[in-house]
């Protein structure tokens, strides 16, 4: 017997049943991208779909060289030729406005566009935080007042009323200002931080010279005292930038979404600019926040593209998901309605053929295969979780009925003429 090969750490399988340290299900899995794409449909996003590689060059230039993403989280691979660098997409917005310069999506007016799918970073695996995670994301491109901006966040907000989550969330916003301010907010950190050089941690020197507003970000409780007295972003906005930031919070009151002005909040990505926003729980351990976002008003310029203002937002599936399952709730439905069982000869063709009837009606129906004892066949019919068993026997054949059994409910067991199966179940189901 050859050696077991295992998934790679931090890359997990999406199975029917719940695994030990993975406990999401392929069903409330699919549960949830419906719900999303009923959701993202009703604020008027369409779907864009992206390559998971893409040219490395793409990376570095809309996250930043000097991020921890670019620098030590992506996997980068040379082609085959060793002419062109390829990583595995790290994040969505920077794909999803490639294909967007690329094709000039931009042409005949502004885009709401929303994504899902596969990302990767190579960290180290934690609850909520993987090798290979996923993300939902919407994208508002070409709107530049901060209407946009409170209905991106509002958008946002009745998904986690749709998922009974609400109250578990926090949302955190900050103005981060356009270059200009944070190039002086940069250069008034940078003095403050470098005063306190001697009591900064290794990540924080690090990044002292290359990304000087992720210190701020920082988790470790010896620098919280530095860091809260540290200059605030705020203080650097000029007018525009300050009525926009006002703007955008008169909205969210209009709106009646409650928020938390947090200054300290800056984003990991470089594109950023003007409003950020976090989405925050204290039910998930370490991994605080569930859904991101801001403006990104040059990203699309750098990227080759016409100067245009955008807006969206990213959220980790996982780790709403296991928000969802604690603690709110999603509909799906795992079993089948039906369990199709048979008996003798030939009923396991006219069993098939009530199944095909019953599948067109709209039921889920799982065809027993195989011969057993009907009571064997009833012991798989209860562990499959289905609600009723339709049962045809040989007996049945020649005067055209089938029995039918309620697993779960009052309707018990009967024997009808097999024209009345469909709407008999529907009455049963609907009982």
């Amino acid at each position: 017997m050859g050696q077991k090969i295992q998934a790679v750490k931090g890359m997990n399988d999406l199975l029917p049943v719940e695994q030990k340290d993975f406990k999401l299900t392929a069903a409330f899995w699919q549960a949830f991208e419906d719900t999303v794409t009923r959701w993202a449909r009703s604020y008027g996003y369409n779907q864009i779909r992206t390559p998971i590689v893409e040219q490395t060059g793409l990376f570095v230039r809309s996250i930043g060289e000097e991020t921890d993403v670019v620098g030590k989280e992506m996997y980068t691979f040379a082609d085959s030729n060793d002419s062109l660098s390829l990583s595995l997409r790290p994040e969505g917005t920077a794909s999803c406005l490639r294909a967007v310069v690329e094709h000039n999506l931009l042409y005949n007016g502004p885009q709401k566009l929303w994504y899902m799918g596969p990302m990767f970073r190579r960290e180290r695996p934690q609850k909520g935080r993987y090798r290979q995670f996923h993300q939902v994301g919407a994208e508002a491109l070409g709107f530049e007042g901060p209407d946009i901006d409170a209905e991106i966040v509002a958008m946002s907000a009745d998904l986690w009323n749709e998922l009974g989550i609400r109250d578990h969330l926090v949302l955190e916003i900050n103005s981060l200002g356009n270059r200009e301010e944070r190039a002086a907010h940069r250069a008034a950190l940078v003095a403050y931080l470098g005063s306190h050089q001697d009591k900064l941690d290794e990540d924080s020197k690090r990044r002292l010279h290359t990304n000087p507003l992720r210190v701020l970000d920082s988790k470790n409780p010896d620098l919280q005292e530095i860091c809260n007295k540290a200059p605030h972003l705020t203080e650097y906005l000029g007018e525009a930038s300050r009525t926009h930031y006002a703007g955008f919070k008169a909205m969210l009151d209009g709106l009646g979404i409650a928020y938390v002005e947090n200054p300290r909040l800056v984003r990991g990505l470089d594109y950023y600019n003007q409003t950020v926003f976090e989405w925050t729980t204290d039910k998930l351990g370490a991994q605080a926040t569930v859904c991101g976002g801001g403006r990104y008003d040059g990203l699309i310029e750098e990227l080759g593209g016409k100067p245009a203002p955008s807006i969206g937002f990213a959220m980790g599936v996982e780790r709403l998901l296991l928000l969802v399952r604690d603690y709110g709730s999603l509909a799906y439905q795992a079993a089948p309605d039906v369990y199709a069982m048979h008996q003798g000869e030939g009923a396991a063709l006219q069993a098939m053929k009530h199944a095909q009837t019953l599948r067109a009606a709209g039921f889920d129906v799982l065809q027993h295969a195989g011969s057993q004892s009907l009571k064997a066949q009833m012991k798989k019919a209860d562990a499959s979780g289905a609600r009723f068993a339709l049962i045809v026997a040989q007996n049945e054949l020649s005067d055209g009925t089938v029995t039918l059994k309620d697993l779960q409910g009052t309707h018990g067991q009967t024997t009808l003429d097999a024209a009345l199966l469909t709407s008999t179940l529907q009455q049963w189901k609907n009982a």
